[in-house]
């Protein structure tokens, strides 16, 4: 039986998950701290100490904390996205990672649509107006229906977003560096590339892993390619988009709007981040994609599976490419 220690706090808000890996590890320790700045790497060593197995959610396992840990052999990541994991350190140090992909795309995809109408109807800023007591002249927004949607990372989130836009009579646009022509086909997307799907969409839903090829992708030259009037939903990564030049471009209308999940930094504390969530065509959600509860069961299952189903991380190789 492996020495296990959990240092994602998030199975003491889901009982019933917790006691599930109770009952297949029974010497398991948890943590109950929840604040991550507090898992200092003094923290998790000590906390780590003489363990095989740590299951993780977002907090980040440097070299310091790897390479003082020699009986560390498995990390089992709880959630989808791996940015905050050094590939090359774990394969340095021989050290495994049991991460499954995918698992909470219901949750980000019925997030991203609601984003989407959220945004053409106005919703945001009409709320925000009602709590100020004023009740607007106009009220006009647009509907989703017909409308042509692009999404740049057509992955699981993107094909289960595909899958739910079918009711809504949509135009579909995809780019992807991988051709899922047949998903294509069945469910009536166009393939394209970037230039067309920046050119072509009416609503752009961003869905790219974060990595050396997509940080900064969206720069203020890509943000003028866009079509004038867009309006831009990111569920993905912050650091992909340019907040900066998004907020230009919020301000003189070239992007319509924008509804974000995601930041650069987080909590957002920061000068820009503050004017940019203060703009009336800028709808801000706290990370939230993946914070539905059957989401985060299934993440937490999906630690408990990588407890046993894992493997040394390769640099340069999917997801870490």
């Amino acid at each position: 039986m492996p020495r296990i220690a959990v240092t994602n706090p998030t199975f003491g808000l889901v009982p019933h998950v917790k006691e599930e890996l109770v009952a297949r590890y029974p010497g398991a320790k948890f943590n109950t701290e929840f604040e991550i700045p507090q898992m200092t790497e003094d923290w998790l060593i000590g906390f780590l100490k003489g363990c095989e197995v740590a299951v993780i959610g977002v907090e980040k396992y440097p070299e310091a904390v790897i390479s003082s840990l020699p009986e560390l052999k498995v990390i089992a990541c709880c959630s989808v996205g791996v940015d905050h994991i050094d590939p090359a350190v774990l394969k340095k140090y021989g050290v495994r990672l049991g991460w499954i992909p995918g698992v909470n795309k219901v949750s980000v995809a019925e997030l991203t649509i609601s984003l989407m109408i959220n945004l053409l109807r106005k919703v945001g800023t009409f709320n925000l107006g009602l709590r100020s007591g004023q009740w607007p002249k106009s009220r006009l927004g647009l509907q989703l229906r017909g409308r042509t949607v692009g999404i740049h990372g057509c992955g699981h989130v993107g094909k289960e977003l595909v899958r739910l836009l079918q009711p809504f009579g949509v135009t579909l646009l995809a780019c992807d560096r991988v051709d899922y022509a047949d998903f294509y086909r069945e469910h009536g997307v166009s393939p394209v590339s970037p230039q067309e799907l920046w050119e072509r969409s009416e609503v752009l839903t961003i869905h790219l892993p974060k990595n050396s090829s997509t940080i900064g992708m969206y720069h203020a030259g890509v943000l003028d390619r866009l079509r004038p009037g867009v309006f831009l939903v990111n569920t993905a990564r912050g650091q992909i988009v340019d907040e900066a030049a998004l907020k230009e471009r919020l301000e003189d209308g070239r992007i319509a709007a924008a509804a974000f999940d995601v930041y650069s930094r987080e909590p957002p504390a920061t000068p820009l981040l503050a004017q940019l969530l203060q703009l009336p065509n800028f709808f801000g959600t706290p990370h939230i994609g993946g914070s539905a509860r059957e989401a985060w069961e299934a993440m937490l299952r999906a630690g408990i599976r990588g407890i046993t189903e894992n493997a040394v991380p390769e640099p340069g190789v999917y997801p870490f490419d």
